[in-house]
């Protein structure tokens, strides 16, 4: 797991606030310009129409006038009692000319065209037929439809004489064309892209050809009052806000004004305003993120002394200097701190002081007592020894009694002295562990107590190289002894193998016994520990440990059970000897190792 430090904390904390305020700032942003933009371009729409019709009305006024003006004229009259079709459509051009429209027809009181006039070819007269066999409205505008053409139209009545007296010669038509000019004029006016649309058929727009035919793919409602609300549409990749305006009211097919207003190049600027308020995000985090650092520096630097204080003590430094100056929590806690590191070293050194004042009354009371066994025994065959009617097998007993109890006193003393020896004591000799292991069986063999003891020795792979033997074979006898004395006599069985380890020898050694018992498992390798013997000094597992460390290795309990123990012991040795100029074999240097408090 990663551990972050506090002010890394603070940095990342502050990164993701300020990410987060600025992605909801920038959405709320957004959205409330979307808004507003949506807003403003239907306010758009809405007046464009206006405009638009304003500008319907003024040009309707404009033609009604022009129509009744003609209608009066007495040589149009004068035209029209001719009842001669040629000649009413040779003689009307100039009228035409003089009504400034895209479109001028003459029909006799039957209705029949008789003349017909346009500023552009399309419209036949047959078209002009069609359009005025519909229901006419001599009150308002109309609409014909024709050659891709769309005309606003103006019907009025030819009377000869007075209108009252009804006397009718025909008819007059005016009207102008919806074409490219009048679509780009009505798109100026309502800053917007307008469709001029017959049904379902487009007939001018200031749309591209692609769009148109997208929108005569889409139908826009259109409402019962004329005018339809704004809808959203898509127009290839452009959106649009689009409104309908019905200019003749049910009429069918019915002709429309649609206008449109692209919502993409209404927003275009919220791009430019997303990287500024991005711009201004990042600076705002870079800015926030500085300030957080030098903030967090400032508050955290004290903790941090604190932290390296604690480590400090944690390696055994209680001389680690720690400034509490100032007054906040932080130098609160720094003094105290400081008061608990000095409390702590003195107890420790009160603790270790007890300990080694412990540690010698245990030892004082464990070689009193070896020893005053053995001087006792020493002391009572001596005196045995001054009787002259012993025989000579009788002395000989007595004498190796004391013998016995002179070695048990002098193997106290040198297991004692072990300790006292270091590293640079060993006399490193060539040979094989085999050998050593080997000898050790013999002599716990030699023991009474062990003679139905079965020791099996095993190797596999090299086991020679440079280790003070006299020294290995004591640390393996107390090794091997420990095993023997744990087993049954009769049913007892210790195993010794021998194997080469990738830096040395490992060797290991089990037996069937009851295995070590729970209260002295923790502390077994330390001095004078002992469970269940009674002559024991509690010090052979601890110069086993002694010895090994000595030589680079180790020795542990690999397991330990109610059917038996093994222990495993890793000696890294040398595979072969190093030869001075004249050929003599000498030790390697012994790798130096860390030694163990228990040493």
């Amino acid at each position: 797991m990663v551990k972050l430090r506090m002010r890394t904390k603070f940095l990342f904390s502050m990164l993701l606030i300020s990410a987060a305020l600025t992605c909801i700032s920038l959405l709320l942003v957004r959205s409330s310009v979307q808004s507003q933009v949506r807003k403003g371009i239907v306010a758009d729409l809405q007046n464009s129409v206006s405009t638009f019709q304003n500008f319907q009305r003024e040009r309707e006024l404009t033609l009604t006038r022009s129509a009744e003006l003609l209608a009066d004229l007495p040589n149009l009259r004068a035209l029209m009692t001719t009842q001669h079709e040629a000649t009413i459509q040779d003689a009307s051009t100039s009228l035409w000319r003089l009504a400034g429209s895209d479109l001028f027809v003459l029909a006799n009181r039957t209705g029949q065209v008789v003349a017909l006039h346009t500023a552009s070819d399309g419209f036949s007269r047959e078209m002009a037929q069609q359009s005025l066999n519909s229901p006419l409205n001599l009150e308002g505008p109309q609409w014909w439809f024709g050659g891709h053409h769309l005309y606003q139209v103006f019907l009025k009545p030819i009377y000869f004489g007075p209108a009252g007296e009804n006397r009718l010669l025909g008819f007059l038509v005016v009207g102008y064309d919806i074409d490219d000019g009048v679509a780009s004029q009505v798109s100026r006016i309502a800053a917007s892209q307008v469709a001029f649309c017959y049904g379902d058929t487009i007939v001018r727009s200031t749309l591209s050809p692609a769009q148109e035919a997208e929108l005569s793919r889409h139908q826009l409602a259109v409402s019962s009052t004329g005018v339809a609300g704004p809808e959203q549409v898509q127009l290839g990749d452009e959106h649009f806000l689009a409104t309908s305006l019905e200019l003749a009211p049910g009429k069918s097919p019915s002709v429309r004004l649609s206008v449109l207003k692209s919502y993409d190049q209404a927003t275009a600027f919220l791009d430019s305003l997303n990287r500024l308020l991005l711009a201004l995000g990042l600076a705002t985090m870079l800015a926030g993120s500085a300030l957080v650092f030098f903030i967090s520096t400032t508050f955290t630097r004290p903790l941090s002394n604190l932290v390296a204080g604690v480590r400090a003590l944690g390696r055994g430094d209680f001389h680690y200097q720690l400034d509490a100056r100032g007054g906040d929590e932080v130098a609160e806690v720094t003094a105290a701190f400081n008061r608990m590191r000095d409390s702590l070293l003195k107890t420790q050194q009160e603790l270790l002081e007890a300990e080694r004042l412990a540690t010698i009354g245990r030892m004082a009371s464990s070689i009193s007592h070896d020893l005053r066994h053995s001087l006792a025994a020493i002391v009572a065959n001596a005196e045995f020894l001054c009787e002259s009617r012993l025989s000579s097998e009788q002395r000989e007993d007595l004498y190796q009694e004391v013998r016995l109890a002179v070695n048990q006193m002098t193997e106290l003393i040198d297991s004692l002295l072990e300790f006292s020896r270091t590293r640079e004591s060993l006399r490193p000799t060539y040979g094989t562990i085999k050998d050593a292991v080997e000898r050790v069986v013999h002599a716990i063999r030699a023991r009474p107590d062990f003679h139905l003891v079965q020791i099996t020795v095993t190797q596999s792979g090299n086991s020679a190289g440079w280790f003070d033997s006299r020294k290995l074979e004591r640390a393996l006898y107390n090794l091997i002894l420990n095993a023997c004395e744990a087993i049954n006599g009769r049913l007892g069985r210790v195993e010794v193998e021998i194997r080469q380890a990738a830096n040395g020898v490992e060797i290991r050694v089990a037996d069937n016994g009851r295995g070590i018992p729970e209260s002295i498992r923790d502390t077994l390798f330390e001095p004078f520990t002992s469970f269940g013997k009674e002559n024991g000094t509690g010090l052979g597992l601890t110069v086993v440990q002694k010895i090994v460390q000595d030589h680079g290795g180790d020795v542990a309990v690999e397991n330990t059970s109610d059917e038996g123990t093994i222990f495993v012991v890793t000696l890294p040795l040398a595979s072969s000897a190093v030869t001075d100029a004249g050929g003599v074999k000498l030790p390697p240097p012994l790798v130096h190792t860390k030694r163990a408090p228990s040493e």
